[in-house]
């Protein structure tokens, strides 16, 4: 048995105190939707809760899929960093970073540095190479393949569409069909949502065609995003017939009274092997009094939970692939 969780859309607060030249950029933009809103509703306390909620339950990993900060500051960045390292191992977790991350030019290359123990994959340089070629990343973990994806990069103001290059895809071919050939049960990291439609026109992602069609021609049993801040299940089809769930999750700093899902993660339970996989997918969130974290939705994606009586798959129309 394997256990994963997966967290998003982190949103560290509060803001530090910006200099005028900080804000002389995107960044005002950002700065005033946090004091008119955010604020409001990213609670750190929102998030310690559910931290100590995913440590009572003791997974193997834990998968961030972008948007630790939120106005990509240096001391954001480096604060990001420290919170990473009071979260677990760089072994134990595993970030890909979101477009929060690389708010402004130059920010999305500061933070895969500082965050790059966190980042990098197995074979990935011991120090961050200072390119843009360190996604996609490969972790080996137990029985999974961890694939991590970059949609990162700064765009201009009241824009945050992500782009998936078409190198990237490429690469990310090669990391899928040698993740299959040995067996893995292959997980893919992105920050924005793969599927057409999930996310409005100046926050959608660039490149969707690409990666649907790597993800077809690589093989993947399980893709997870953010980005959204809401609790999906999307299923991306693939020529061969099958098709792959895509689960996004609510922001993990996300308090109640907003217009947006209470803060949540996902617990993932992994057994059996190639051909006979089980995976039960469990939703732990926020409670309507924002003093507890509790389970409120379990479901299944392969075989059968092994504590009850087998059942059949529900019945899913999956999205066309695009």
């Amino acid at each position: 048995m394997y256990r994963f969780a997966h967290i998003s859309d982190i949103h560290l607060g509060p803001l530090p105190q910006l200099t005028l030249r900080e804000l002389f950029s995107k960044r005002i933009t950002g700065f005033i939707n946090w004091h008119r809103n955010r604020r409001k509703h990213l609670l750190v306390n929102t998030l310690d809760l559910l931290l100590s909620d995913i440590r009572d339950h003791h997974p193997d990993h834990l998968m961030i899929t972008g948007d630790l900060v939120n106005l990509a500051t240096e001391i954001e960045i480096r604060l990001a960093g420290e919170w990473l390292e009071s979260v677990g191992e760089p072994l134990a977790t595993t970030v890909v970073p979101g477009n929060h991350d690389a708010y402004v030019p130059g920010a999305h290359d500061k933070s895969v540095r500082r965050w790059y123990p966190f980042i990098a994959g197995d074979d990935s340089p011991k120090d961050w190479p200072d390119d843009d070629h360190v996604f996609p990343t490969y972790r080996q973990r137990g029985p999974i393949a961890i694939i991590g994806c970059s949609t990162s990069l700064a765009t201009p103001p009241f824009s945050a569409t992500g782009f998936f290059s078409s190198r990237q895809a490429r690469e990310t071919v090669e990391l899928l069909k040698k993740a299959g050939e040995e067996g893995l049960f292959r997980v893919v990291l992105i920050h924005h949502p793969p599927i057409r439609g999930a996310a409005a026109r100046h926050k959608r992602m660039i490149g969707i065609r690409r990666f649907n069609a790597a993800m077809s021609m690589g093989g993947a049993e399980l893709i997870l995003h953010g980005h959204t801040h809401l609790d999906t299940v999307h299923f991306l089809k693939t020529h061969s017939g099958g098709q792959i769930p895509v689960v996004g999750i609510a922001s993990a700093s996300q308090g109640p009274g907003g217009h947006k899902p209470r803060a949540a993660y996902n617990l993932f339970t992994l057994t059996g092997e190639p051909g006979t996989w089980n995976l039960i997918c469990e939703r732990h969130g926020l409670t309507e009094t924002a003093d507890a974290i509790a389970l409120d939705h379990t479901r299944l994606f392969y075989g059968h939970d092994p504590r009850e009586t087998p059942v059949p798959m529900p019945q899913v129309v999956p999205l066309p692939s695009s």
